[in-house]
């Protein structure tokens, strides 16, 4: 079980590691090819994951900033973030989006 309930295990898992207060603000460019570095299955779970995120809106500033000790101010900010990250990550936007300092 995640700790985050709309989370799947392979997005929990992909922000804890790669999009922590240490790591998210590391923006030269290896993300996605980190990400597409993985098994099919792991990266088609993120996509889902994110997604599923995106579409339902269930996760919080605080479960976010639960995983990654990132702060967003609100709702909006956080989900502008995960669709730019998206964005990056399937669908070839040129840069990787920033989280709030």
């Amino acid at each position: 079980m995640t700790e985050v309930e709309s989370v799947n295990r392979e997005l929990e898992k992909f922000i804890k590691v790669y999009l922590n207060a240490e790591q998210a603000y590391d923006t030269t460019g290896y993300l996605r090819s980190t990400l597409h570095a993985f098994k099919e299955e792991y990266v088609n779970g993120v996509r889902t994951g994110l997604e599923t995120a995106l579409r339902t809106r269930e996760i919080s500033p605080a479960d976010y900033e639960h995983l990654t000790d990132i702060e967003f101010d609100n709702e909006d900010d956080l989900y502008e973030y995960l669709r730019d990250l998206y964005q990056y990550l399937f669908e070839g936007r040129d840069r990787q989006p920033i989280p709030p300092n």
